[in-house]
């Protein structure tokens, strides 16, 4: 698969796209619009959905989890982009802790 034609890239370049020319019809530009109290709002209770989902039990709890990291993703990349920050860069710091133990990296944080 094409790096670019991944959905989180176009969902990315979307997610840019609203930043940088604000749509009043949008969710995207009343999200950045908000800021981190609004991004940061609903990362926290996305995430607890996809938590609360993982914990159902079948098919059903499964689909519910997949929907909900969806969700997770969406409101991540937009408080990404609010702040400046791309995929690219995020997915250059996951490279650069492969090969370290998580327990030493983040004790090397702690520092």
């Amino acid at each position: 698969m094409n790096h670019k034609s991944r959905p989180l890239d176009s969902l990315e370049q979307t997610i840019l796209s609203r930043k940088q020319s604000p749509s009043e019809k949008s969710y995207t530009t009343q999200l950045l619009t908000g800021g981190i109290e609004k991004i940061g709002g609903k990362i926290i209770e996305e995430a607890a959905e996809v938590v609360e989902a993982a914990g159902e039990s079948g098919e059903e709890g499964r689909q519910h989890t997949i929907c909900e990291a969806g969700d997770v993703l969406y409101h991540l990349l937009v408080l990404m982009a609010y702040r400046g920050v791309s995929l690219a860069e995020v997915e250059a710091e996951l490279a650069r802790r492969f090969g370290v133990s998580g327990l030493e990296e983040k004790a090397s944080r702690e520092r």
